[in-house]
């Protein structure tokens, strides 16, 4: 069983303490975002095959990997660094604390151990296509040598994110739009080229519409380069979480409305004001990351397919 922490929410940035109480226990309980049945996951040596980190911001969890190591399976970080303007990321860490983190992972675990994200890829008045092109060029300039592969993937704006979206748009004065494909493919292109020429492969997550020549579908939770981390077969099946996902089976232990971070495109938050509230109530002890009994869930059109990362 290769675990998820987490695509719900920033586990690394937030709930450390939490996930490594869990380790010690050996077991999380998560309740299923849309029925709120509970489920018991292990997390014993013997039942975990690896694990997938998901974040913006791997500082508060640093120290931590350590003891994930010590535990004998192996585990890749998914961290995304697209250093957008503060009214789209108001609680982003800046390139330079980005790629350190990155760095740090890649010479300390192996050049396996992280994938680079820039995701979603957002249109706005602050953020055109020539704003991606000088971004990209030079955060792939930062990391080249540190990890093989950046994921992309571009914005999807359902209403939980569209109503988001107006929110900061209003507050910062800025506009955003949903540009036609062709736009996007024409983008994905640009961005193979400067991803080659700093030695990694462009992966396209779970929209195989924009997979263009030099690309290829993403799996973010990938057995193979779990098993080249820990040099050893990891046994999955391929089976992703929603329509054109490439990944193999992975159990998510994260919780949709607790992430802190307060991007205005995100989709896994309803309110920030509700996420504050459950980070504040969040209880480093529990066997649940939120709770089994709250309230909240993914909007309904986006069953499947949210994700925060």
């Amino acid at each position: 069983m290769i675990i998820s922490a987490s695509y719900r929410t920033d586990i690394p940035a937030f709930y450390g303490e939490w996930f490594e109480n869990r380790l010690e226990a050996g077991y999380c309980s998560v309740a299923n975002p849309y029925n709120r049945q509970v489920r018991r996951v292990s997390l014993l040596p013997e039942d975990v095959d690896g694990f997938v980190f998901w974040t913006r911001n791997l500082g508060p969890f640093e120290s931590r990997l350590e003891r994930v190591a010590q535990f004998g399976r192996p585990f890749v970080v998914q961290q995304t660094v697209t250093c957008y303007p503060r009214a789209l990321e108001p609680a982003a860490i800046g390139a330079a604390g980005a790629v350190r983190q990155i760095r740090a992972v890649a010479e300390a675990y192996g050049p396996k151990a992280a994938v680079w994200r820039y995701d979603p890829i957002l249109f706005t008045s602050l953020t055109p296509a020539q704003f991606h092109l000088d971004n990209f060029e030079r955060l792939a300039s930062a990391l080249e040598g540190s990890v093989d592969e950046v994921a992309i993937s571009f914005a999807q704006v359902y209403r939980k994110a569209a109503r988001n979206l107006d929110h900061a748009a209003q507050k910062f004065g800025f506009s955003w739009e949903d540009p036609p494909d062709g736009a996007k493919r024409d983008l994905a292109a640009r961005l193979v080229e400067i991803a080659r020429s700093h030695g990694m492969s462009l992966s396209v997550c779970s929209q195989r519409r924009y997979i263009v020549p030099g690309a290829k579908a993403a799996r973010c939770v990938d057995a193979p380069r779990l098993a080249a981390v820990g040099g050893r077969p990891i046994r999955a099946r391929l089976k992703g979480k929603r329509p054109e996902c490439g990944c193999y089976e992975s159990v998510d232990i994260g919780e949709y409305d607790t992430c802190a971070a307060g991007c205005a495109f995100c989709y896994a938050v309803l309110r920030r004001d509700l996420a504050l509230r459950r980070r504040k109530s969040h209880d480093p002890e529990g066997e649940f990351l939120g709770g089994p009994g709250e309230e909240a869930a993914p909007s309904p059109e986006a069953k499947g397919q949210t994700t925060l990362f």
